[in-house]
């Protein structure tokens, strides 16, 4: 599928100011904007696995269209949710386990970049990623 591959992150936009609505410390935000995100997703059918690494942490993360399930943040939020395909989009809805505030997410191609965008609280973040 179209997602299928590893992505590097490339840029960010109004990604602190996103962090600092999430309640991440000033420390954490600077060391996040330069953690050298990569991701890699390959999708069988409804099953997505997707292995992110970082300057922090790798984790594998594999979850099903539609199927509830517990996520957990680089600086540890605590995250419940779905991912659902809606056309070409990923739509993430997840909600904070600590407070419950929504936080949504949608990975898309767009020019052959994959566009990750995070919206939490009206505050409204992008990551892109370009393919390895």
């Amino acid at each position: 599928m179209a997602f299928d591959g590893t992505w590097k992150i490339d840029r960010n936009e109004n990604y602190d100011k996103f962090m600092e609505k999430m309640g991440i410390n000033m420390v954490k935000r600077k060391l996040a904007a330069h953690d050298n995100l990569k991701l890699t997703i390959t999708q069988e059918g409804n099953k997505f696995t997707v292995k992110e690494a970082s300057a922090f942490r790798t984790i594998e993360i594999v979850f099903e269209l539609g199927v509830t399930f517990n996520y957990s943040l680089a600086d540890g939020t605590e995250l419940s949710g779905t991912w659902n395909l809606e056309g070409n989009k990923l739509v993430g809805k997840f909600k904070r386990t600590d407070n419950g505030n929504a936080l949504n997410a949608v990975r898309e191609i767009i020019g052959g970049e994959l566009v990750q965008t995070y919206t939490y609280e009206g505050v409204e973040a992008k990551r892109i990623f370009k393919k390895e």
